[in-house]
């Protein structure tokens, strides 16, 4: 029985879902707010048996895998993390396009005990379209901690579906809910309604439901799909008439019970906006009055603890002081750490180097090839991996470990105010801080923003804060030119302290860009969105470490060292082609060199950056190249000796800082601009992503450096 690519239902756009599935597999949706530990069910029940892609015609992602229950084979699709079903956003319109049209056995929606009134918004509005559900109460663990009891029973009995309570992270739970599933597909429509609307709109409903019982032939729920159909939505309503196969508002029967209960409701006093509040606040009343009778809270402030922390994170005045503390706390432990295994990484490698170069001269190897692939390829593979490993090793776990306990959605609200005075979506906050890591992946974050002239802000302006790629380089440089006259843990805490500036004068930068822009070429008001503060769990430490290493750090590595290979030959040759006694690479830094100083730079440093084009972490070895002119990078045993050949060079403290200043404002790397076209599906707002922190940096380098002539 081989695996086979089934095409299961259309969304929106009758684009098929595409599933792979064995002949006589279930396909199950699993589907929940943020923050549930949706995620954790999944992974508990798939393992690594998943793979991972886009919907179709969409940038919102999706997670498939398998797991086996007895004789029973299902497929697990994991939908978008949603608060509702009422497609405001791209992830709810796929998440509910999937459950309408998708054509899921059944839909596992996933619960967070400690808030569930919050959750069974999303409960109900599933069980309106389908009541092949089982809820699973997730995070009872944590909600035994806090004192909170939850009444599985009586939760179902209230629902009308299966219930099972779950603490996913142990795996607690999972077995028992798989156990249910085969009940939950197989369970037929009971004709009660979960959620009771206002008599006026029950009336209206129930004079489109025969009609629509008779043409739906059980294909969707008539009462959900009446409820729609007076909602107006044209896009839904268009997406149920492409997945039925004929236009329900062309046909007659449909068309003459719709206009009656219209003008039942008009009569009523209720038009389509007063319909819409109607829908939502009868759901939102239902959840509150099922979690009143099912949630019994031993100890009603049980979230003191977390109001009593956010008083502080989230203060007004301190909550931004707090947030750069933690930034500079987590970049002097990054630079502290990364010192010693840099060094000696950086040594092993070069030294293997030399073996791997004695060794091909041993086997009669052209010295040609040898310097090649050597002093070539070799070493800048080594520079990057030596630069960059030990850092990532470090700064990835200890920003995940943020994001575990629950502080990154602090850091955003801290932000939001400051977004929104720049006509941007405070989510911008979030992705930014994936820059950090990556700005591609940044850029890619971007997807989270549902506003499409905001979403285009985020990506235009994500590069303004530094990867883990261009942070080596600041350290570095801002560690020889910028803390003279201080040694030891001073001089590591000054060069954390102008790191952090460096860092937050790149946070200012976005906020004037996404301010521009939105008052230019992207005008428009910032729109309102939820944000979530999860509760303060204790972090995972073995999963963080995990995760971070092979999810990030590993991801960022091998993405570096697969273009700093073909760089490195590249580099080589153009420090080993000749014309007449100059290097080509000599001759094009020549070339740039009257412009690179009048904005503080010189021919090789910004020769370096453009051929850097296509990873920021062979932006170094490049100057070492050009500077040496010998066609290959040399080991340095110290900063300090790094530090005598660029001052040997002509740099100064006016290079050091436009140095850095251009290293925070420049062009993003080849693989962001390939993501931004991605996202985009813009040649030209990818040239904007482009241009803008390069005209940036230009104007503010060139105002540095004129500056600090006049001073210094």
């Amino acid at each position: 029985m081989g695996l086979t690519a089934g095409s299961v239902g259309k969304n929106a756009c009758g684009e098929a879902f595409v599933i792979q599935k064995n002949d006589g597999d279930k396909v199950i949706a699993l589907a929940g707010n943020p923050n549930v530990g949706k995620s954790t069910v999944f992974n508990a029940l798939t393992g690594m048996n998943q793979h991972t892609g886009n919907w179709t015609g969409k940038t919102v992602q999706n997670a498939q895998g398998r797991c086996q229950c007895g004789e029973n084979s299902y497929v697990m699709v994991d939908i978008p993390g949603t608060y509702s079903l009422l497609a405001h956003s791209a992830e709810e319109e796929v998440a509910r396009d999937f459950i309408c049209f998708g054509n899921p056995d059944a839909v596992i929606v996933v619960c967070d005990a400690t808030c569930l009134e919050r959750n069974l918004n999303l409960v109900l509005q599933t069980i309106e379209i389908t009541e092949n559900v089982i809820v699973c109460v997730n995070l009872l663990d944590e909600a035994k901690k806090k004192k909170i009891k939850v009444d599985l029973a009586e939760l179902s009995e209230k629902l009308g579906v299966s219930v099972c309570g779950a603490a996913a992270r142990s795996g607690e739970g999972i077995d028992k809910m798989m156990e249910k599933l085969p009940e939950a597909i197989a369970r037929k429509s009971s004709g009660k309604p979960c959620v009771v609307y206002p008599d006026e709109v029950e009336n209206a409903l129930n004079i489109i439901i025969p009609t629509l019982e008779k043409k739906l032939d059980g294909i969707l729920s008539p009462r959900w799909t009446a409820l729609k159909i007076l909602d107006r939505d044209e896009k839904l309503n268009a997406s149920i008439s492409s997945f039925l196969g004929f236009d329900i508002d062309s046909d007659e029967e449909i068309s003459a019970a719709v206009s009656e209960a219209l003008q039942y409701l008009d009569s009523c006093g209720i038009d389509s906006a007063k319909l819409k509040d109607i829908i939502v606040s009868t759901v939102i009343r239902r959840a509150e009055r099922i979690a009143a009778e099912c949630v019994d809270f031993e100890k009603p402030d049980y979230y003191e603890r977390d109001r009593r922390i956010d008083r502080i994170l989230t203060h007004k005045i301190w909550g931004v002081p707090v947030m750069a503390a933690l930034l500079l706390l987590i970049f002097w432990i990054t630079i502290e750490g990364a010192n010693y295994p840099s060094a000696l990484l950086f040594s092993a490698l070069f030294s293997l180097g030399d073996k791997l170069s004695s060794g091909l001269a041993s086997i009669g190897t052209p010295e040609w090839l040898r310097e090649m692939l050597i002093d070539g390829i070799y070493r800048v593979l080594a520079w990057v991996t030596s630069v960059m490993l030990p850092p990532m090793a470090i700064f990835f776990p200890l920003f995940t470990l943020l994001e575990d306990v629950g502080y990154l959605p602090r850091a955003a609200f801290n932000l939001d105010k400051y977004f929104k005075k720049a006509n941007a979506c405070g989510k911008q906050a979030l992705t930014m801080a994936m820059g950090f890591g990556c700005n591609a992946a940044g850029v890619t974050g971007c997807r989270i923003i549902d506003s499409p002239r905001e979403r285009l802000i985020a990506i235009l302006t994500n590069c303004f804060v530094p990867c883990n790629g261009r942070l080596p380089t600041l350290i570095a440089v801002i560690t020889m030119f910028m803390t003279a006259g201080t040694a030891g843990f001073g001089q590591s805490f000054a060069a954390v302290a102008i790191l952090t500036g460096v860092i937050i004068l790149g946070v200012i930068l976005t906020l004037a860009m996404s301010r521009l822009l939105s008052a230019t070429v992207l005008k428009g008001v910032p729109s309102s969105f939820t944000l979530e503060l999860p509760p303060y769990r204790r972090p995972q430490i073995g999963k963080v470490i995990v995760r971070s290493i092979f999810d990030r750090t590993i991801f960022v590595l091998g993405r570096a060292v697969a273009v700093a290979a073909p760089a490195g030959l590249v580099i080589w040759l153009l420090g080993a082609v000749k014309i007449g006694d100059a290097a080509l690479l000599t001759i094009c830094a020549d070339f740039l060199d009257p412009f690179a100083r009048f904005i503080g730079l010189d021919g090789v440093i910004l020769l370096a950056f453009i051929l850097g084009f296509p990873a920021n972490e062979i932006v170094v070895p490049i100057m070492l190249m050009a500077y040496l002119s010998t066609g290959k990078i040399v080991e340095y045993e110290s900063l300090a000796s790094l530090k005598q050949l660029l001052t040997d060079n002509g740099w100064t403290i006016t290079t050091a800082v436009c140095t850095v200043i251009f290293m925070l404002c420049h062009f993003p790397c080849s693989t962001t601009c390939l993501t931004v076209k991605k996202e985009t599906g813009s040649i030209k707002w990818t040239a904007a992503a482009f241009l803008l922190p390069t005209v940036t940096g230009i104007i503010l380098c060139a105002a540095a450096a004129n500056i600090m002539r006049l001073f210094i």
